[in-house]
């Protein structure tokens, strides 16, 4: 009788070849770091506006607050408080910025040139505004791409912002209320 024996074969020590592996870690890492949103967070310091009841000498006095109102189909601008200086209407159903932005620039001109140290501006909303529209007044107003030495800078036009709401039209007070004869 033949007698079968088993043989125990030591296992060898495998070790893992991992080249491959790291090879595909060094291109995909890079790559899917360059391929990442980076989102800014921008921080923009807004004030109160002023209030008006604070002194009586200051109800005396006209106020020369400059102020932007944004209504669902225009933009209004007052100066002083109040006082319609410009009104800019919807373009092809869109607030025409570029035409807000040109008209601030001409407007600090004149105030520099009229030695009027004017900083400060009012956005005046109605409740129909979005969000993306205030934003898009806000970096209007703040400032202006300009060409300084062959270099494009942001130009400052009013940077201290203050926000409030739209006063009400009489157009909205004078709509009679369901059930009035």
């Amino acid at each position: 009788m033949i007698s079968r024996r088993r043989r125990r074969h030591k296992a060898k020590d495998v070790e893992l070849d991992i080249t491959s592996f790291m090879n595909l870690m060094v291109i995909l890492v890079p790559v899917l770091l360059l391929g990442m949103v980076f989102s800014q967070v921008r921080i923009l310091n807004l004030q109160l506006p002023i209030n008006s009841n604070t002194d009586s000498q200051q109800e005396n006095e006209v106020k020369k607050n400059l102020e932007l109102i944004i209504n669902e189909n225009n933009f209004e601008l007052n100066y002083p408080e109040g006082v319609l200086l410009k009104s800019f209407p919807k373009k092809d159903e869109e607030y025409d910025f570029s035409l807000l932005s040109t008209y601030l620039q001409d407007l600090k001109l004149t105030f520099q040139q009229n030695n009027i140290d004017k900083n400060e501006i009012t956005i005046l909303l109605a409740p129909s505004v979005n969000y993306q529209t205030l934003v898009s007044a806000m970096d209007t107003v703040r400032s202006f791409k300009a060409v300084v030495a062959a270099n494009l800078v942001d130009a400052e036009l009013f940077p201290f912002i203050s926000l409030g709401d739209a006063p009400i039209t009489d157009l909205t007070q004078s709509i009679p209320s369901e059930g009035a004869d």
